[in-house]
């Protein structure tokens, strides 16, 4: 796989952690509004009604997908089931800038995965860039105190962006595993709705699990529909194209300190959008996390 960073690659890889910043801080906006678990398969299946126009043959029955229907089915879970689903969970509980930075240990996870499950030894400059980013994490945890760092104790949300960040990771290396047909990993729009076909069976699934706890109140109206508009074009499409293209041109392991980025715009379009002005612990997080970028990516 190709580590080469281009600027073009540079700039999709960037796009898409601003795009999930918006997602965070809307998800914030609205958790009153929706159940989580719910919004997750709202979104994905108004995704799924606007890309099918364009990958309606991918549905077809002679289809090269249905071959390859279990490689599809776990990017369907990860990607599509359980990321944005366990995302939205924390979101309940946390703030945007928390979920965000919590999530920048997705590098450190990206290498461990890598390791263990796909025989990717780490390079030297991208195990320093993982401790840099992990202590930035570790920093946000702790809220900016060792004593809270010694005596922590995850709150509900911490623990379930944890569990997105592990899911998100494996993700992105089956990502790079192009053992599909050429039809469809060259076509952007066939290739995410054919994660789409069995991810929304999982979220559909989810979400009747959340129903039957009696969490099934939705409270419709024009914010909420725009911030679906907003979720389903750009964090949900958009997004996932530029970050797929990203990791299939850099590699999983480079792309993943891309996501440290998400922190800083969350930052800034929280303290627009939601009045939630960072710490001063969250600046020095930041610095550490971006830290982590550069050394990591130094030779890339």
């Amino acid at each position: 796989m190709s580590q080469k960073l281009s600027p073009g690659t540079m700039l999709l890889l960037a796009t898409a952690p601003l795009l999930w910043a918006g997602n965070a801080v809307t998800g914030r906006l609205i958790h009153g509004l929706i159940p989580p678990i719910t919004l997750n398969f709202i979104r994905w299946a108004l995704a799924f009604v606007v890309l099918a126009p364009f990958a309606w043959k991918t549905l077809r029955a002679d289809s090269p997908l249905w071959p390859h229907w279990r490689r599809y089915s776990m990017l369907g879970l990860l990607g599509v089931g359980c990321y944005n689903a366990l995302q939205y969970m924390a979101l309940q509980t946390s703030s945007a800038l928390n979920v965000t930075l919590v999530g920048s240990g997705t590098p450190v996870c990206m290498l461990i995965i890598g390791a263990l499950f796909f025989g990717v030894p780490p390079r030297r400059a991208q195990v320093a860039g993982a401790v840099l980013s992990i202590c930035g994490v570790l920093m946000v945890l702790s809220r900016g105190s060792i004593g809270q760092l010694l005596s922590l104790r995850l709150v509900i949300g911490d623990i379930y962006m944890v569990l997105a960040v592990i899911s998100w990771s494996f993700y992105s290396w089956l990502l790079v595993r192009t053992d599909e047909p050429a039809s469809i990993r060259g076509d952007w729009a066939a290739f995410l709705i054919a994660q789409m076909v069995f991810g929304l069976g999982w979220s559909g699934a989810f979400a009747g699990i959340e129903w039957s706890t009696g969490q099934h109140e939705i409270a419709w109206s024009w914010p909420l529909a725009a911030a679906l508009a907003f979720i389903v074009a750009g964090p949900a499409i958009l997004a996932y194209r530029c970050w797929g293209l990203g990791v299939q041109r850099a590699g999983p392991v480079i792309a993943g300190f891309f996501i440290n980025l998400t922190p800083l715009f969350a930052a800034l379009l929280s303290l627009a959008l939601l009045g939630e002005a960072p710490h001063l612990y969250h600046i020095f997080a930041f610095a550490l996390i971006v830290a982590g970028i550069v050394v990591s990516s130094r030779r890339a």
